[in-house]
């Protein structure tokens, strides 16, 4: 990681469910070839309202102005973390979700005709605390990782991030999002056409209700995995914008 330099702001990069910050692994390395100081943050997967306070704690130590990046459910992170951190100047959603105050992610992804994500879903059992006492968690089905998430990618590498992906707790997607900060914050958007995990068409339709300076590219959920250049030169633009 290179050292923060406050007089620019730091690009905090947050990964999505099914996910960890391995997912932005080469949309840093172009990131940190520029000399933009980055910190690719862990995203605990536990809850909207808890993953939040999670990062907003983690972007509120870091010196100076910071431009948040979320992918996927990151976005929706993002969303409800800039409104209590003052050092964030500005979103980035990369395939992901900027929801409004009161929706829930479960139901937004339920009115996309694109996404096929809850036909590839799978349930786990997981302890949630020190007792007896389980909770669902959800992963998507290795053997349709390819075809929802990753089509652009060859179907080895799929398999491998289809073999290492994390578990995401259910309740995640049936939570109320609270006061979106792309209210307040400029943003931008990547929408990947070939979306069909969290769904073009609602990524496309919640980037233009944020008023984000949008980019479409062709390509899978995983856009900044099949087109990491492309991505961080919208990562670069903003930071431009808001430097």
């Amino acid at each position: 990681m290179a050292e923060t330099n406050s007089a620019n702001p730091t690009v905090a990069l947050v990964h999505g469910a099914f996910a960890d910050a391995g997912s932005w692994a080469a949309v840093t390395e172009r990131l940190l070839g520029t000399g933009v100081t980055v910190q690719a943050l862990v995203n605990p997967l536990r809850g909207v309202a808890t993953d939040s306070a999670y990062v907003a704690s983690a972007i509120s130590q870091i010196p100076g102005p910071v431009l948040a990046v979320g992918h996927s459910y990151g976005g929706a992170v993002i969303t409800n973390a800039a409104t209590d951190t003052p050092n964030v100047v500005g979103l980035v959603y990369v395939a992901a979700f900027a929801p409004d105050e009161g929706e829930i992610l479960g139901q937004i992804e339920g009115t996309s005709r694109d996404s096929a994500l809850g036909s590839a879903l799978l349930p786990a059992q997981f302890p949630s605390g020190s007792g007896a006492e389980t909770a669902t968690e959800l992963y998507v089905n290795p053997a349709s990782f390819y075809e929802v998430f990753a089509r652009d990618l060859p179907e080895t590498q799929a398999a491998v991030l289809g073999a290492s992906q994390r578990p995401v707790a259910a309740s995640a997607f049936d939570e109320k999002s609270g006061v979106p900060a792309w209210k307040k914050l400029p943003s931008w958007a990547v929408v990947a056409t070939g979306d069909k995990a969290a769904g073009a068409d609602v990524v496309l339709s919640m980037a233009k209700r944020a008023n984000a300076d949008i980019v479409e590219l062709e390509g899978s959920h995983v856009i900044m995995i099949s087109q990491p250049q492309a991505v961080t030169d919208v990562i670069l633009r903003a930071l431009r914008s808001v430097g």
